[in-house]
């Protein structure tokens, strides 16, 4: 297929394609659905399967209707309380009284007034409620405000009626259709639940569709349109980097934005998608596409225009929220916001497709660890010596009036020396975070590889440039401070209207081209994202094992290896879903790969593969302690592996097929034969790499099977993610591999010493003992005899 050479930065068009849709005659044959008397209920034929889904998968996420409706219910007591409380202090409260810049007139006993210099209690500086209500009456901004946020909070409580009902609806399913009561929900995990949800499709089919569901068609009901972003990040279309004086390269996405996106692309009253599942379809055909584009970008200017004109109300509220959340905070813990978070674009372009959110959180939150050690590993001299300086002279300031307050607590009463302590309080825990542990060791690419195996995805520039302050700005994109969080949180409101109006609109024709191009319909499905298929023959990038399985061109593949990654992690956690032909090729190509790469491996990667099995069972928690071993003995392998202990000429021998793919390939194969829980399960079941096992089997049971602990289940699903840490680290070594090929080692020439070695060689035995390896997997040495070392020297 030719692709057009016409682009805006490394976005291409692509010449519009014949969608592949099914006739009308056969979506009304599919539509006679026989439903099993005594099934019928108010569950089958469901016209919106989207929210449904949504609905079943976040009331387990939130742990039921309890937990739901209170969550919903303080909501609204919290938007109350802030709006109360505010004007409350703006038009109750005598500041001049509190501050005691004015004397209290107090009633003395013989009926008259005098005033008062003694302290000053509170209800002194509170005005009486007829003075309150007549302040708030002589402002017509207060009752504007007022009025605005009594309209929005009646619309709110609409909303959370009808999703206490929903709710309900949605408890009663649980209970009667997938027969799990309300105190067994905490205890069941996902995969049974969505194990449960395909089965009863059989037997009472709420897809009218389709006689069958698969894991993959439950995934695109609820990821619809997070898939959609998740490619729109991938592609770099969205415009989310910007290059300002003195700051250089940001990145600025954050919840306003990406409401204003979702509303705009996907569920606004001029948004693309028709029924919440349908492309409209005039944006599938390329005809009109410059016009559909002047419209895109019509009603772009619109909502940027509407958002400018929030702004201020906007703005408002986001102050006060940040204001009531987070004081209390700063003033406890004033390191707190000094502390890292994943940003929302690290989200979207770490995410897979067809991730839920509880595995990306807790996937994240594996690497949240090993990404604070890379981050903290970076220290600057200068701000150091500057930092202890600093912390010396403002903590003996403290220390000081620590000391007399302690002495005579009247201290307290002198002016601003509560304001004293807290700042100088907050500049000592603000020093000292800039002041390095002792005790640190400098290994940033080890560091980076430990994020790595948890994340999966960093560009290719970031491998051996871990120690680099570019890398770390880049992985401040994605993983940044908590302040920086709410310093952009509050200046969305300024900032969101001039990208909806000038930087989005720009992009408004590859906009209409992404949805056309990258858009296929599914049948009991609707339209979805085409990556969300994880189709290798359409999406594959040759670069990353998929080399004479893919007929992707440049445009059509996904970046940085997210096809296949994220085809990996589907069908580890999902290991009854069968891939299509193209993807299951791919499995296989890349389950013989690692079988190779096992075989070929150093007798030292051989030994740190069979560590982690002995040392769970000598172990007192068992299996529990396997998944972590796994992930430590490859991340740690590059270091002896690769070490100085090793003599130059013999490096390469140990380096193939890579050091840290060869261990990873032989933790995998170990995998296959390793006395893990298993059990017996029809064939045809997928497994991306064992042939005969999959980690995550148990977890998924049958309903009609009992009902696995929660604790075996999480030891379960620490598997796969420990098995998806080890394809991502073996698949990414595999990438490099392939962007720089290797030189041809040199062959010197034979010589009589080294004829004598090659004798000696060939005389010792050809399997070594596992207790005769050192960690380095080379021999210890022996004393020379006397004959031997006159042999050496004459060499």
């Amino acid at each position: 297929m030719a692709v057009s050479r016409e682009h805006r930065g490394d976005y291409y068009r692509l010449p519009d394609c014949a969608e592949d849709s099914p006739p009308e005659e056969e979506e009304e044959e599919e539509l006679l659905v026989h439903v099993t008397e005594g099934l019928k209920d108010s569950w089958h034929h469901i016209k919106n399967l989207d929210n449904f889904f949504a609905k079943i998968y976040h009331f387990h996420q939130k742990n039921g209707f309890a937990c739901m409706m209170l969550s919903d219910v303080f909501e609204l007591v919290q938007f109350l309380f802030v709006v109360t409380f505010t004007t409350f202090l703006f038009c109750c409260v005598e500041y001049d009284v509190l501050f005691a810049n004015r004397p209290v007139n107090h009633t003395q006993p013989g009926g008259g007034l005098a005033p008062d210099r003694g302290k000053v209690t509170l209800p002194d500086a509170i005005l009486p409620t007829p003075q309150c209500v007549q302040r708030i009456q002589a402002s017509g901004w207060i009752i504007f405000l007022l009025v605005m946020a009594a309209t929005f909070w009646l619309y709110r409580l609409g909303k959370v009626l009808c999703s206490l009902l929903g709710y309900w609806e949605i408890r009663a399913f649980y209970t009667k259709a997938l027969k799990i009561p309300s105190d067994q929900l905490c205890s069941c995990s996902w995969w049974e639940v969505q194990a449960r949800l395909i089965s009863l499709q059989r037997e009472q089919p709420m897809c009218v569709h389709k006689r069958e569901l698969t894991e993959l068609d439950v995934h695109h009901r609820i990821l619809r349109f997070r898939n959609y972003l998740v490619a729109m990040v991938n592609k770099s279309l969205l415009p989310v980097r910007f290059r300002l004086p003195l700051l250089g390269e940001v990145v600025f996405l954050t919840q306003g934005l990406k409401y204003n996106l979702e509303l705009l692309f996907f569920w606004g009253p001029g948004s693309l998608f028709q029924g919440k599942w349908n492309l409209q379809p005039q944006y599938k055909r390329s005809g009109a596409r410059l016009q559909l584009a002047r419209r895109l970008g019509r009603t772009m200017l619109l909502l940027g225009v509407a958002n400018l004109l929030l702004c201020p109300f906007i703005l408002v509220w986001q102050v006060l929220y940040a204001f009531f959340s987070y004081t209390e905070v700063l003033k406890r813990e004033p390191g707190s916001l000094g502390a890292r978070r994943w940003s929302l674009y690290g989200r979207l372009y770490l995410r897979h497709f067809n991730e839920l959110d509880h595995e990306l959180q807790a996937r994240l939150s594996r690497g949240y660890k090993p990404a604070s050690k890379y981050m903290n590993s970076f220290t600057s001299p200068l701000l150091t010596v500057l930092a202890k300086n600093v912390g010396f002279f403002a903590g003996s300031i403290l220390a000081v009036l620590i000391a007399l307050t302690v002495y005579d607590e009247d201290v307290l009463t002198v002016q601003h020396i509560l304001t004293t302590l807290t700042l100088l309080g907050l500049i000592v825990t603000v020093a000292r975070s800039f002041i390095p542990d002792e005790h640190m060791v400098w290994c940033p690419e080890q560091l980076l590889q430990c994020v790595l195996a948890h994340i999966h995805y960093i560009p290719d520039h970031w491998q051996g440039s871990a120690h680099k302050s570019e890398t770390r700005e880049e992985m401040a994109q994605l993983f940044q401070y908590k302040a920086v969080f709410i310093l952009e949180e509050l200046l969305s409101p300024i900032v969101t209207p001039f990208l909806l109006i000038f930087a989005l609109r720009a992009k408004a024709l590859d906009i209409i081209d992404f949805f056309r191009n990258f858009s296929v319909e599914v049948v009991g499905v609707g339209d979805i994202c085409s990556f969300a298929q994880l189709d290798i023959r359409n999406h594959g990038n040759p670069q990353w094992l998929s080399q004479g399985r893919t007929e992707a061109s440049v445009y059509q593949q996904a970046e940085n290896g997210k096809t296949e990654l994220s085809l990996v992690h589907f069908a580890i956690t999902n290991p009854r879903w069968q891939p299509p032909p193209e993807s299951s090729l791919f499995i296989g190509h890349l389950k013989e790969k690692v079988q190779q790469d096992a075989a070929h491996a150093s007798p030292a990667q051989r030994l740190l593969a069979e560590a982690p099995f002995s040392t769970s069972l000598l172990s007192d928690e068992g299996l529990s302690t396997m998944p972590d071993a796994l992930l430590a003995s490859v991340l740690g392998h590059p270091i002896l592996a690769a070490g100085t202990l090793v003599p130059q000429a013999e490096r390469h021998l140990l380096a193939h097929p890579g050091s840290t793919a060869g261990a990873a390939a032989s933790i995998l194969a170990s995998l296959s034969c390793s006395q893990l829980p298993r059990r017996n399960y029809p064939v045809g079941e997928n497994s991306v790499y064992r042939s005969d096992t999959t980690l995550l089997g148990d977890s998924v049971a049958p309903p009609e099977s009992r009902q696995l602990p929660l604790t075996r289940s999480a030891v379960l699903s620490e598997f796969a993610s420990a098995e998806m840490s080890l394809h991502a680290i073996y698949m990414h070594e595999l990438h490099q591999q392939q962007q720089q090929p290797q030189p041809p080692a040199p062959s010197p020439a034979p010589s009589q010493c080294s004829a004598q070695a090659q004798a000696a060689a060939s005389a010792r035995p050809s399997c070594v003992r596992s207790q005769d390896l050192l960690l380095g997997g080379w021999e210890e040495e022996e004393a020379p005899s006397p004959a031997q070392q006159r042999e050496r020297e004459t060499c």
